[in-house]
């Protein structure tokens, strides 16, 4: 949990059906998180807009939420991704 808000952290993944790939990020409210950046407030993901959550993970501290994006972001969208995240490829293959 936050020390300072007592809120738990949030692994989430974000799809961007326009550019075909995915964003993951941490955050305490991964909903209010998406909203920004689908107002382009958020410098990288500004020019990939529309955004959608396809994954969220609930962690009690930063450091195993950290711990877990790291892993997630070395597969590269990758077979181990889906396999990790449990994210079915199809949903996200190029029609």
């Amino acid at each position: 949990m936050s020390r300072v808000t007592g809120k738990p952290y949030f692994l989430y993944v974000l799809w961007s059906p326009s550019a075909h790939r995915f964003y993951i990020g941490i955050s305490e409210d991964p909903e209010q998180r998406l909203i920004r950046h689908n107002r382009g407030l958020s410098f990288w993901t500004a020019r990939y807009r529309p955004w959608l959550l396809v994954l969220t993970e609930r962690f009690d501290d930063y450091r195993s939420a950290r711990k877990r994006e790291l892993q997630l972001k070395r597969q590269k969208s990758g077979q181990n991704f889906y396999r990790m995240t449990g994210l079915d490829p199809q949903q996200f293959a190029r029609v």
